[in-house]
């Protein structure tokens, strides 16, 4: 049985192992962290395409389980005005329904699936370097510890060590022109609207979105351009802090944004948004990447963590599908890299576009993803082979 290294144990790991094993493979995690991994308290929205990949490895009902579905998209411009309001996923299938939810939640919830399906995680585990040879691939970490296997996935994150091995003159992580503040009120007048909706606000000077959990909390983000956070900034600025810069660029709006920051306490944080270039060398023979690893990009489409669960499924069919687990690598790239490219390409035309003129479609288009196109579904469904 094919032995497989994945290196990482967050989203695009456990992800990656969890369909691994179901095409039959024999694969061990191996994550940095000690515990669950780096989390910052971010949600994130996981689109109609990553909740059906996720049932393609049998892990979206729990993942249904966590969080809530969102149903609907309303954008509107600093006035208040409607622009657009758009359905989002598939609603007569809650597994393909748009879900909120916190980043360490999806990630525990996977790993969750990963132990109980019998497969081996390894925390505390450190990648400091990759040997190759025609007839295996070895992992060597931190503790002296070495893991050799077939193949290696790398789904180690934006900062991955995998491609620094891979593609040494690779360029690091770039700032995409904008900090990303996120928050959680219990105090906020309920929005406008019923549960389930997002609004999208295209204001003077961010780009805001904000939606109200079923217990009454509104989750909001702001993306706001300029210089990027600097280490010494986020270990000095505290919540209030942050709050007071970003509360006076929402003031002018006639929006409830600014009312939202102002009720905010204490779980209010701030992140860069980074990405990576495209054109990074994706693979070996023995050594492939996925998720953020390969195709960091920017938060703006919201597409990051369902990107990494399409990558798992499509990975697994291409090794299950093809004996030659090189020309398996090959075919995975294929299928993968268009489409990766044109979502980091998307994501940073709306970062580097100036809020007040973010494209506001009329009449408003379906959402990316929502419903998945027919050559998307073929690659998602698990039992077609791949073209």
């Amino acid at each position: 049985m094919t032995r497989i290294l994945v290196i990482g144990g967050g989203i695009a790991g456990a992800a990656a192992a969890l369909a691994l094993h179901k095409a039959g493979f024999d694969v061990a995690v191996h994550e940095a962290h000690p515990a669950t991994g780096e989390d910052i308290g971010a949600f994130l929205t996981l689109a109609g395409n990553g909740m059906r990949a996720l049932a393609q490895f049998d892990a979206a009902e729990p993942v249904a389980a966590l969080g809530f579905p969102i149903t609907t998209m309303n954008v509107v411009d600093q006035h208040g005005a409607e622009l657009a309001t758009t359905p989002l996923g598939e609603p007569d299938d809650p597994l393909t329904r748009y879900r909120c939810l916190r980043r360490a939640e999806l990630g525990a919830a996977l790993q969750a699936e990963v132990r109980r399906r019998g497969i081996t995680i390894r925390h505390g585990a450190r990648l400091t370097a990759v040997t190759e040879t025609t007839a295996d691939i070895s992992a060597h970490f931190a503790d002296g510890t070495t893991a050799t296997g077939d193949l290696l996935v790398g789904a180690d994150g934006l900062r991955s060590a995998v491609r620094a091995w891979l593609d040494p003159a690779a360029p690091a992580p770039a700032y995409a022109g904008q900090r990303v503040f996120y928050g959680y009120s219990t105090a906020a007048p309920p929005p406008p609207g019923p549960t389930g909706r997002i609004t999208m606000v295209r204001g003077s000077a961010t780009a805001f979105g904000y939606l109200l959990s079923p217990a009454g909390e509104t989750y909001w983000f702001a993306r706001v351009p300029g210089p990027p956070v600097t280490a010494e900034e986020a270990a000095a600025t505290t919540p209030a802090q942050w709050r007071s810069r970003l509360h006076p660029l929402l003031h002018p709006d006639r929006t409830p944004t600014a009312q939202i920051v102002a009720t905010t306490g204490d779980r209010l944080m701030v992140t860069n948004a980074l990405h990576l270039e495209q054109g990074t060398r994706w693979r070996t023979d023995r050594a492939v990447l996925v998720g953020d690893a390969a195709h960091a990009a920017s938060p703006a489409t919201g597409q990051g963590a369902s990107m990494a669960l399409e990558d798992a499924v499509v990975l697994a069919k291409a090794l299950r599908d093809t004996p030659d687990p090189a020309a398996a690598l090959a075919r995975y790239e294929h299928h993968r890299r268009p489409r990766t490219d044109r979502n980091t390409a998307t994501s940073a035309r709306l970062t580097a576009a100036p809020t007040a003129a973010a494209p506001t479609p009329s009449p408003a288009p379906r959402p990316p993803d929502s419903r998945p196109d027919e050559d998307l579904l073929h690659l998602l469904t698990w039992h077609t082979p791949l073209p």
